[in-house]
């Protein structure tokens, strides 16, 4: 008797906007705070029950880690989307400021993300090497196009927007990186001879 695999079932339509919706709720309940709400909660709140939590995030690592998962993939599927959309310049300017976006998302749930039984090592050297890769791509188009100098490394784009999330980590501080993007974009500028 052969052992004949099933092809994977795509996941019911109810089912996915039962996924998204928890993953909403438990985000949001990060970002009032409430970084050790129970998964009782987090079901009730999104109007289903404890079973269905379970089905889709089966520990509450996986629930932490599937929020901070979504904002990373938002983040690094709208690098080809605002590629193909905007100018190679402006794509970098709306895909940094998005970046931002993530940073404070990140800071949220950072107290729920550092409670991993596992830790964070693993997950943010993944997420490292996918905000790079984006970075990468949309730099080296500028760069291609004429619009950044040829000596710009994405990374230190990136650090510098995380430094400013660290150093202002105040009221206000996303506005302050906002506004540095347009100061990183204007200095890898290549120069007028």
């Amino acid at each position: 008797m052969t052992d004949v695999k099933k092809p994977r079932r795509r996941p019911r339509s109810d089912g996915q906007r039962n996924r998204e919706h928890l993953l909403a709720v438990a985000k949001a309940a990060f970002m009032m705070g409430e970084v050790d709400i129970a998964l009782d909660e987090v079901a009730r709140r999104a109007g289903v029950g404890i079973g269905t939590l379970y089905r889709h995030f089966p520990s509450r690592d996986a629930l932490i880690e599937a929020v901070y998962r979504v904002e990373l993939d938002r983040l690094a599927e709208a690098a080809p989307v605002l590629a193909a959309q905007h100018p190679p310049v402006e794509a970098l300017r709306a895909w940094m400021r998005l970046f931002v976006d993530y940073i404070a998302a990140k800071q949220v749930i950072a107290p729920a993300l550092n409670g991993l039984v596992s830790g964070t090592g693993a997950l943010y050297a993944q997420s490292g090497d996918i905000l790079k890769a984006a970075a990468n791509d949309l730099v080296s188009t500028a760069v291609a196009a004429g619009d950044l100098r040829d000596d710009i490394e994405p990374l230190d784009l990136l650090r510098a927007l995380a430094g400013v999330s660290n150093f202002a980590a105040g009221p206000g501080w996303e506005s302050s990186a906002k506004r540095l993007v347009d100061i990183l974009i204007a200095g890898s500028r290549p120069s007028v001879s």
